[in-house]
């Protein structure tokens, strides 16, 4: 059986995910017009930008529901570590493309960093906590 602590080590990755990804997703949809302006200094009046930072939340909503579900059922654990290796790699890819054509944001590199340590820590964990005989 394994130690609790290991257990906590394992898990931490998803839970800590699970935390930021749920805040962010209700900080992007639960009123967008008046949220987003005072954190991102941007104006969000268009009906189809509202919807579009909505179904964001409705996407990260379900993701960090998820990952809790992987720290709570451990027969999701993997699929779940996968899913969010993936997103937390998908985000870098997207800021590091940005940052080559847009420029340095300050307020974005810092989220560049956490995706990337998330998606090496998620990785480190599939590589370090999976069984040889479920590895492909």
């Amino acid at each position: 059986m394994r130690s609790l602590k290991g257990q906590y080590i394992k898990n931490a990755q998803l839970g800590i995910s699970a935390i930021i990804v749920l805040s962010a997703g209700l900080m992007y949809g639960l009123h967008p017009s008046k949220i987003l302006p005072i954190v991102f200094g941007f104006e969000v009046q268009d009906l189809e930008l509202k919807n579009i930072f909505r179904a964001i939340m409705g996407l990260y909503l379900v993701l960090g529901i998820y990952w809790i579900i992987g720290i709570i059922k451990p027969k999701h654990w993997q699929t779940a570590t996968i899913i969010n290796v993936l997103f937390m790699g998908g985000l870098a890819f997207g800021r590091i493309i940005s940052t080559i054509f847009d420029g340095i944001s300050s307020q974005y590199m810092i989220g560049l960093i956490l995706e990337l340590l998330f998606m090496i820590w998620g990785i480190y964990n599939l590589k370090s906590r999976v069984p040889q005989h479920q590895k492909s």
